[in-house]
C-alpha cells in the first residue's frame, strides 16, 4: 500500500471539490485564522458546497479512538477538525492507494472525500478531537449510504502514531 499526503488545493471549495469527484483524489484545502485583539474564528467554511440534500453535523472523538473505515456510493464528506488533532485516512482500495494527513487546530482546513474511498479518522494526542463535518447527502436510517470496515481491514495503513 502506498501512502501519500492528499493534494493541497489553492482552488476555491467548490472548484477543489469537483478536483475531487473528477479525479477520485482527496483534496486537502487549507483555511486561514482571522485573527485580531477579540480572538480568532474560521470564515466562509464550506462556502459554495452547501445543498439541501446535505448536512452539517459535529462530533467529538476521544484520544486512543480509531474511527475507520466507511465509504459512500453517492455521499462526498467534507471534514474540518476544529478541537485538537485528527490523523484523517483515505484509501482507494481499487488502486491500493492511501493518503494520510493530520488536521486540526495546528491545521486548519478542510479534506473533501469523494465516493468511493474509504476514510476514517484517529485521535492525534491526549485530548479529544472536534470534527465538524459537512455530508452532500443527509442520513437516511432506512437506506444508509454506508458501507463499513473494521480499523484494521487495509494491512499496512499506519493508525498508530509514527515516530519519524
Amino acid at each position: 500500500m502506498k501512502i501519500s499526503a492528499p493534494p493541497t488545493s489553492s482552488l476555491p471549495l467548490d472548484k477543489a471539490f469537483e478536483t475531487a469527484l473528477d479525479t477520485r483524489t482527496p483534496q486537502f484545502v487549507p483555511t486561514t485564522h482571522f485573527t485580531d485583539d477579540r480572538g480568532w474564528s474560521l470564515m466562509n467554511q464550506m462556502q459554495g458546497v452547501l445543498n439541501a440534500q446535505g448536512q452539517i453535523n459535529f462530533s467529538m472523538q476521544y484520544p486512543g479512538v480509531v474511527k475507520a473505515w466507511h465509504r459512500h456510493t453517492l455521499q462526498t464528506d467534507f471534514w474540518m477538525c476544529l478541537v485538537g488533532h485528527l490523523k484523517v485516512g483515505v484509501y482507494d482500495q481499487e488502486k491500493d492507494q492511501a493518503w494520510s494527513i493530520v488536521i486540526g487546530e495546528k491545521r486548519p482546513g478542510t479534506v473533501i472525500i469523494p465516493p468511493p474511498l474509504w476514510h476514517g479518522a484517529a485521535t492525534v494526542g491526549p485530548t479529544p478531537a472536534g470534527l465538524l463535518y459537512f455530508v452532500t447527502h443527509h442520513y437516511n436510517p432506512a437506506k444508509p449510504d454506508e458501507e463499513r470496515a473494521a480499523y484494521d481491514a487495509f494491512p499496512g495503513f499506519p493508525w498508530q502514531v509514527e515516530h519519524k
